[in-house]
């Protein structure tokens, strides 16, 4: 089970990155992938996961509108496209993946417990 991230880095207030993530070793099992973050002296939280089932899709109620999770099956990859980020978007952001469908309700992500994670990216908001 591996899940390698990519993408990290430094941008200025109000641009854009993207994360992508290639998971391998257990594709035809997981029910949910997606990306949590840690900012420095906080809680790790849910930002955005997609269910392998029906595709249902759930972010991060402050990321809504700002960030965009999509799936290539063919390449086993996820992508976080992050556009309009703010300062308090800066943390190391996780890609996971869980046995279970992603916890959320209508496009609000709960988060929750994710069996799987890959190492973490660094992306920082400054100016």
């Amino acid at each position: 089970v591996q899940l390698q991230a990519s993408g990290g880095g430094l941008v200025q207030p109000g641009g854009s990155l993207s994360l992508s993530c290639a998971a391998s070793g257990f594709t035809s099992h997981y029910g949910a992938i997606g990306w949590f973050r840690q900012a420095p002296g906080k809680e790790r939280e849910g930002v955005s996961c997609i269910s392998t089932s029906d595709r249902s899709t759930y972010y991060l109620g402050s990321v809504k509108g700002r960030f965009t999770l999509s799936r290539d099956d063919a390449k086993n990859t996820v992508y976080l496209q992050m556009n309009d980020l703010r300062p308090e978007d800066t943390a190391v952001y996780y890609c996971v993946a869980g046995l279970l469908p992603c916890l959320g309700y209508g496009d609000l992500y709960y988060g929750g417990n994710m069996d799987y994670w890959g190492k973490g990216t660094l992306v920082t908001v400054s100016s």
